[in-house]
């Protein structure tokens, strides 16, 4: 079952507080699939009026500034070993690779990378717990954990609840159009894949007629005297 088809089986309050849950549980370190819990969400609302879209932009952007809070104080208190523990429960998410491209983000962008970390997925995983451990200033990452997070998880539902909306009002309009779009494409595709394999059946037949050379004869050309 997708996830989409798994939200539309629970009520709107459940919707709003898993969104807030999975981003925040994310965001303070722990690898899940946030971003795609909140695009799933974000279209259903565009599908099912129960759904206040602006109520899930604040679940969500709640969940990403808290959890993202949660994430600096426990990176702050746990330091290095903290990573290192992390490395070894996900070491795909927080193995040295990935932990030495998000130091070179902050080294490079420095309070930034909280602010444009909420756009990449990795990042987002790292941006609370590495700021604590690399000790950024609270405030400083604070502002930038509060902006990102709305920047990100409200922009988010708006693109993607906005996109849902038309995108069903010019299916509803045009339905027929996208069938006969589908028919033509499917026939299309048939008629390519015909010719390839009559192409083919050719060629393999016409290396079967071929003659097999006769034993002992050369090519070779004879070499004067």
């Amino acid at each position: 079952m997708h996830v989409q088809e798994w939200l539309e089986t629970i009520p709107a309050v459940s919707i709003y507080l898993l969104v807030g849950l999975v981003i925040a549980v994310e965001s303070l370190g722990i690898p899940l699939p946030g971003e795609i819990v909140l695009v799933s969400s974000a279209l259903l609302a565009s599908q099912h009026g129960d759904i206040n879209p602006y109520i899930l932009g604040a679940c969500a952007s709640a969940g990403a500034v808290i959890g993202d809070s949660i994430g600096y104080a426990i990176g702050r208190k746990g330091g290095r070993p903290l990573l290192a523990w992390c490395a070894a429960k996900f070491p795909k998410h927080f193995g040295d690779a990935q932990v030495a491209m998000a130091e070179r983000s902050f080294q490079k962008w420095g309070v930034w990378a909280v602010f444009f970390g909420r756009f990449v997925a990795l990042l987002r995983i790292f941006a609370g717990p590495l700021a604590g451990v690399l000790r950024m200033p609270y405030w400083k990452f604070l502002i930038a954990n509060v902006l990102g997070g709305i920047v990100w998880a409200g922009g988010t539902t708006a693109v993607v609840y906005s996109v849902g909306v038309v995108a069903e009002a010019w299916l509803k309009r045009f339905s027929w159009l996208g069938l006969l779009l589908a028919v033509l494409i499917g026939l299309v595709s048939m008629l390519v894949l015909r010719n390839r394999a009559k192409k083919a059946a050719e060629r393999m037949d016409s290396a079967k007629e071929e003659p097999a050379p006769v034993a002992g004869e050369s090519d070779a050309v004879p070499v004067g005297d």
